[in-house]
């Protein structure tokens, strides 16, 4: 019999599988599927532009007022309105939709991380275990469902656009062009880069709507509302609005949060590469946009698997080991990329790459999840709204640079963030291991607080 607390993650996990199936397919299709103009790329730059800003100021008040469960209900409500503007894709349709997913971004993400941290310390002081254990469990489950939702949106995508007639082969003066060895700019246009025929778009965009109201529904029925009471003494002893909007920047005043930023960022450029560049310069120009689902499916698999792997095997080696594999997978990806030339015949490869950073991905993923659990226990919605507000500046950031430096410098600058990130993030980490932060539990009254109220001074 699993305990009320593992079924709320499974139940939150089961609807972030749901609603990133759509969203994430659409993600990665949006540079090839959307690419006059640029417009899938500026869409995508308008969510995390739009993302920052929600950061700043909603993640604590939708959480403090409305609860964990409905902020979660409600920002899903937004990210399936993007799914509506790519029935009929154009300025005004992606532009709006782009904005409205944005401002949904960063609650929704601030309340799951603020959910199963809550549920992490409820189960840690129920049995008697490490916190630290615990929540680095729970996420680990959560990250293994939600990043396998890559695995069934590039599904969907590629049995939808398999079924096109207009596949032809790629012409030697384009493979010419793919990889680093171009600038990348412009891909040639061909049946194999441009958009599929229009009924089989809807068809895929249908199914995807669909499977974003499924998991509101799934999340609003079957999910407890744990923080019901704290929301409703919220609401009844209101905080002045200044101070729950300023909350986001008065953790920065707080010097580990401010060294995190380059890790925090590194995650949106990492997350950037292998979604709109890797797909559309090597996938979609040396193989065509009906094999992006197929080698993103193999992207999603080793990162959900690593996922669930990288939650259990914390515990035994700690964060810093992880985190150094990860940076030496995307390290040795990177100096890789810069070299090779991709072709059709080389088709294992396109897989090869795609399941290493997974690999690197998931580690990224859950251990900075957990990180901030553990440095900023008793200021969760505003940690985690920084975590959101620089992973999305990493997002604008790379998005934005995307449709004018050529590919060779965008993988300059992603090894130059990986480096700084293995400058600062060990700071933390030694700070960490010598003064831990005191971590939470659950009074008879249901409120949880910190162990211990005083910190170590450094």
């Amino acid at each position: 019999m699993i305990s009320r607390n593992l079924k709320n993650v499974l139940v939150v996990s089961i609807g972030f599988l749901s609603l990133y199936t759509a969203f994430g397919g659409l993600q990665s299709l949006q540079s090839s599927l959307n690419a006059e103009e640029g417009m899938g790329v500026a869409s995508l730059s308008v969510i995390y532009a739009s993302t920052i800003i929600s950061s700043m100021f909603l993640p604590p008040i939708m959480v403090k007022n409305l609860g964990c469960k409905w902020t979660i209900v409600a920002s899903m409500a937004c990210f399936v309105s993007y799914s509506f503007g790519n029935l009929y894709p154009g300025w005004y349709t992606l532009m709006p939709t782009s904005v409205i997913l944005g401002l949904g971004g960063s609650p929704l993400w601030s309340a799951k991380c603020t959910y199963l941290t809550i549920s992490g310390n409820m189960q840690a002081s129920k049995e008697g275990k490490r916190v630290s254990d615990i929540i680095n469990q729970y996420f680990g489950i959560f990250f293994f469902n939600f990043q396998s939702s890559a695995v069934w949106g590039n599904l969907m995508s590629s049995l939808i656009f398999g079924q096109d007639t207009n596949i032809a082969d790629i012409p030697e003066e384009q493979l010419q062009s793919c990889g680093a060895a171009d600038c990348g700019l412009n891909v040639s246009v061909n049946s194999t880069t441009t958009r599929p025929a229009q009924e089989l778009v809807w068809t895929l965009v249908g199914a995807y709507i669909g499977v974003g109201l499924l998991a509101m529904l799934i999340v609003a029925v079957f999910l407890d509302n744990i923080d019901r009471e704290q929301a409703s003494e919220f609401r009844g002893n209101r905080e002045p609005f200044c101070h729950t909007f300023l909350a986001t920047f008065r953790l920065l005043k707080d010097w580990r949060m401010v060294t995190l930023i380059p890790l925090t960022m590194y995650s949106g450029f990492e997350q950037t590469f292998i979604a709109g560049e890797y797909t559309k310069n090597y996938v979609t120009c040396a193989l065509g946009i009906h094999f992006v689902g197929f080698v993103m499916m193999c992207f999603g698999a080793s990162n959900s698997l690593c996922s669930f792997l990288s939650g259990r095997l914390a515990r035994y080696t700690g964060r810093a080991a992880l985190f150094a594999l990860a940076a030496l997978a995307n390290f040795s990806c990177i100096i890789a990329l810069l070299y090779w030339r991709p072709r059709p015949e080389q088709l294992p490869v396109f897989f090869i790459f795609s399941a290493l950073w997974g690999v690197a991905d998931a580690i990224w993923q859950t251990q900075t999840n957990v990180l901030y659990s553990t440095l900023f226990p008793q200021e969760k919605e505003a940690a985690y709204a920084n975590y959101c507000m620089w992973e999305s500046l990493g997002f604008v950031i790379a998005f934005a640079y995307s449709t004018f430096l050529c590919l060779e410098y965008k993988l300059y600058i992603l090894l130059a963030v990986l480096l700084l990130t293995s400058i600062t993030y060990p700071i933390v980490e030694y700070h960490e291991h010598k003064h831990p932060t005191p971590p939470l539990i659950r009074s008879l009254t249901g409120q949880i607080t910190k162990l211990s109220k005083l910190k170590n001074k450094s």
